[in-house]
């Protein structure tokens, strides 16, 4: 792992900062239960299993964080990354893809590499095609299973829910699981309506995740603090609590400029609260969603 971090440092550029100043960041690695571990950072939170087979990634945030990364790995193991798989396509989890793949092999959703390769657009922002190298080299239609570290390492694919491609991946014997970006703990979610997102696929997703789960599992979230059964259980609440009351609203003839005047999420606003993704802005994100 030592001379993966020299390598990634002899990669990294200044030019990783064009856009964002990552240079405050602080990355923390947290033991959640037995092999696995959560990165924190900017961008999508990380999981990693860390045994004596090596590393298993699961999201990488931005390239710019790269070395952080690998600095807080360093401080758990001496062992390498040897596998990162992508929750789904976005570039806060998968932007480290171009460094990591030069030391692991990259897993992830058929529908990933197929937007990473193609590029993308969402909420009118496009992104450009990744470069061949930070692509999936291994892709999955509907579960892959990695057999490492005494883990059996499940990635599910879940549709139409966050996006089209999102996995959720399962750690059996240390009984947690990442959800990606199907749950924001604490927070509204980004629902990529763009890219087969949809609110409704969500909420099945997150409830059949549920019932799949112990009630003493620990779940690392896409976004937000780490969490549990009860947690998730809430989130999904949530979502269908906001989507019904836009629903309703909908279908009693209600304009998107009269519910945000009305305020129909006021008792949800929490979630909203000091996020990119307010009350207004998810009614708004429903109302786009649900009409179609």
């Amino acid at each position: 792992m030592r001379r993966v971090l020299t390598f990634v440092i002899a990669l990294y550029s200044v030019a990783a900062f064009a856009q964002q100043d990552f240079s405050k960041v602080e990355v923390k690695a947290t033991k959640v239960a037995g092999t696995v571990y959560m990165l924190t950072g900017a961008g999508g939170n990380i999981g990693a299993s860390v045994g004596d087979d090596g590393i298993v990634v699961i999201d990488d945030q931005f390239a710019a964080l790269a070395p952080k990364i690998v600095q807080a790995l360093n401080a758990i193991t001496d062992k390498p990354i040897k596998f990162i798989i992508n929750t789904h396509y976005h570039g806060d989890h998968t932007g480290g893809n171009e460094i990591f793949a030069r030391s692991g092999t990259i897993i992830a959703h058929d529908n990933v590499r197929k937007r990473l390769a193609a590029g993308s657009s969402a909420r009118g922002r496009a992104t450009p095609a990744a470069p061949r190298i930070a692509l999936p080299v291994v892709t999955f239609n509907d579960t892959a299973t990695i057999h490492v570290n005494g883990e059996d390492i499940r990635a599910v694919h879940f549709p139409h829910g966050h996006t089209d491609g999102d996995a959720v991946i399962y750690f059996s014997q240390s009984n947690v699981v990442h959800m990606g970006d199907d749950f924001f703990n604490g927070h509204f979610p980004f629902i990529d309506t763009e890219n087969e997102g949809s609110a409704k696929g969500m909420i099945a997703n997150v409830d059949k995740v549920l019932s799949t789960l112990p009630d003493d599992v620990k779940v690392i979230p896409g976004h937000g603090e780490l969490s549990d059964k009860a947690g998730l259980r809430r989130f999904v609440d949530m979502l269908r609590g906001t989507s019904g009351a836009v629903e309703k609203a909908m279908k009693a003839g209600r304009t998107l400029d009269q519910m945000k005047t009305d305020k129909i999420l006021a008792q949800w606003e929490e979630w909203g609260k000091d996020w990119f993704v307010n009350a207004e802005g998810f009614t708004e994100m429903l109302y786009n969603d649900l009409k179609r």
